[in-house]
């Protein structure tokens, strides 16, 4: 069991310092315009990332990979049908 401490400091620092699902969405849709299908959550080598899929308006899907504490796009990747 966490102690409830520890899970209001984590709770905290995760709001403090990283930006909002909202802030990657538009970051991702500056650098690939569309329609936004969903928004994640992950970690990639131990970094927090929100990771955007957009279907462009031809149908082409990518992933947008956006680091959650700078918003620098990491990585915009196409996605194979």
């Amino acid at each position: 069991m966490r102690c409830p401490f520890y899970n209001n400091l984590w709770d905290n620092y995760w709001r403090q310092y990283r930006i909002s699902a909202e802030t990657a969405v538009q970051i991702a849709l500056q650098r690939v315009p569309g329609q936004v299908l969903r928004v994640e959550v992950d970690t990639e080598d131990g970094l927090l990332v929100y990771e955007v899929y957009i279907r462009t308006t031809s149908g082409i899907i990518y992933e947008v990979t956006i680091n959650a504490n700078t918003g620098e796009i990491l990585d915009v990747d196409r996605q194979n049908d």
